[in-house]
Order: C-alpha cells, then sequence, then structure tokens
C-alpha cells in the first residue's frame, strides 16, 4: 500500500470486497462511494451479493447513489483496474451467464488469485459451503428478513444514539457473538472452506457471505473474510509485497476527517496569533 499525499488516494496491489447488496436499504453507498473515490489497486474482487436480487424483487429500491457505485466500479475497469465479479446467492443470476466480460469486468464463479509472495488463494463467495442456503433455503430467507429488521432497528437506535453522543452499536453482530448457534454456524462455515481449499490444494481461500471479517489459519489453512458494507464498511487489502489486513473504512474515514479538523484549528490558531 501507498498513500499519495496529494490526492489523499490509498494504493494497493489488491482489493478485495463482498455483501454491498445495492438494490437494499442496509446498503451504505456512501461510505462505499467514498471508499472507491479514494483507493486505488491492480486488481479488485467483487465477492459475490453486489447486488441484492432478493430484496428488489420483493420491492424495487435503486436511488442515484447506487447507480453511482455501479458507474465508479465500470470507470475503475475502463482505466486498468482488472475487475472480476464473483456472484453470491443474492445476486446467483449472474452465474447463469458463465466465464462473461461486461464492460471491462469479468464475471467468475470462482477464481485463484496468486499474491506478490506466491501464496495461491481461491476466491469464493461461501454460500456454496453454507448448510442453511443449500438445504433450507426457505430459512435463510427467513433469516434475511430478520437481518433486514435487525438493520432499521439499528438506522433507529443509532440516530437516536448519535444524538446523545453514544458510538455506532449493531444489534446483529451483537446476536451472533453472543448466540451460541451463531457462533456455531459461523465457524462451521469457516472450516468447511478452509477445508475446501485444502483440497483444492491452495494455500487460502478469501470470501464473504457471512458479513464477519476474518483472518486468521485453521490447521494450515489461511482463511479470509472480507466482510460487508451493510454494517461493517470493510475489505480485504494486499499491499505490494503480499501481505494482508482487514481495511475498516469507517474508522478511516472518521480519522481523515478528524485530521482535516484538526489541520483547519492549527491553520486557524496560527492565523490568529499572527493577527496578534
Amino acid at each position: 500500500m501507498t498513500n499519495d499525499d496529494q490526492d489523499g488516494t490509498l494504493r494497493f496491489r489488491t482489493i478485495w470486497i463482498s455483501d454491498l447488496h445495492l438494490g437494499s436499504a442496509g446498503c451504505q453507498a456512501a461510505l462505499l462511494l467514498d471508499f472507491l473515490r479514494h483507493t486505488e489497486s491492480t486488481h479488485l474482487y467483487l465477492v459475490g451479493d453486489i447486488v441484492d436480487g432478493w430484496q428488489l424483487r420483493r420491492r424495487w429500491f435503486w436511488p442515484q447513489a447506487h447507480n453511482d457505485v455501479v458507474q465508479k466500479l465500470l470507470r475503475k475497469a475502463r482505466k486498468g483496474t482488472a475487475v472480476v465479479y464473483i456472484p453470491g446467492n443474492h445476486d446467483a443470476f449472474g452465474r447463469h451467464f458463465g466465464n462473461l466480460t461486461f464492460g471491462g469486468i469479468e464475471l467468475r464463479d470462482e477464481v485463484v488469485h496468486t499474491t506478490a509472495d506466491g501464496r495461491r488463494l481461491l476466491v469464493v463467495h461461501g454460500d456454496l459451503f453454507d448448510g442453511v442456503i443449500q438445504c433450507a433455503r426457505w430459512l435463510a430467507i427467513v433469516g434475511d428478513r430478520l437481518y433486514m429488521f435487525a438493520l432499521h432497528f439499528n438506522r433507529w437506535f443509532n440516530a437516536a444514539g448519535a444524538r446523545l453522543g453514544l458510538r455506532y452499536w449493531s444489534l446483529s453482530q451483537f446476536l451472533k457473538q453472543k448466540v451460541k448457534n451463531a457462533v456455531n454456524y459461523i465457524s462451521d462455515y469457516e472450516v468447511a472452506l478452509a477445508q475446501e481449499a485444502r483440497r483444492r490444494g491452495v494455500d487460502g481461500v478469501v470470501c464473504g457471505h457471512i458479513h464477519k471479517a476474518e483472518i486468521r489459519v485453521i490447521d494450515g489453512i489461511l482463511y479470509c473474510n472480507d466482510g460487508d458494507w451493510v454494517e461493517s464498511f470493510t475489505a480485504l487489502v494486499e499491499k505490494e509485497d503480499g501481505s494482508l489486513s482487514i481495511l475498516h473504512w469507517k474508522e478511516v474515514a472518521e480519522q481523515a476527517a478528524a485530521a482535516v479538523v484538526n489541520s483547519a484549528r492549527k491553520e486557524s490558531a496560527i492565523a490568529y496569533s499572527a493577527g496578534d
């Protein structure tokens, strides 16, 4: 990663993002656009659930900000970024088109990425390794609706909390961490992905789907989840030396905003002192 001080752009070798859920009210398009405008990479992987077909079938929701995200992704592809789109369960319609390229974006079911330090990583959305999705789709749909309810509650609760100076709090993340079955589900999912990577003979796996950003080693296999853009606002990034990390964009944006405010205060103080 490099940081160009002139324009504030963060540059990486590779960026992975998933679970944008464009077309749903839960998508945080403003933060996502801010991320896309202030980052550049040689490779950009869109790791599924980019468009939320489930929500769009229930109710059409496509504000201008969601269209701006699509235009920004297409613009990155036109300017030379190698953009690969791997559909997930919410945008599974993309899997019917096979290995297709549109607007410079390559559509693939899965891909193997080689890092700068030579590690081979299987990149998949991950829903095909989710027992709930595969064996009880009706339960997944019910869960999706409950999740959307939790997001609506979060917006109401945090809007009220912001006026009181409280930090952001997520009901769904709290439940995932506290409910035993949810913890077991996440653990089983991560192990299943690691086992598939081992079976394929690769060094690790990059996925999304469960909205939980993570980098850890499972029985010698590197497991990476890039999180989501509904609550976590995270991306998995690879630096030029091949090292991987989770980028928490909301924290980066808040730090940048605080730096601008502090800089303005210092300039104001200097100007005030000069006036004396």
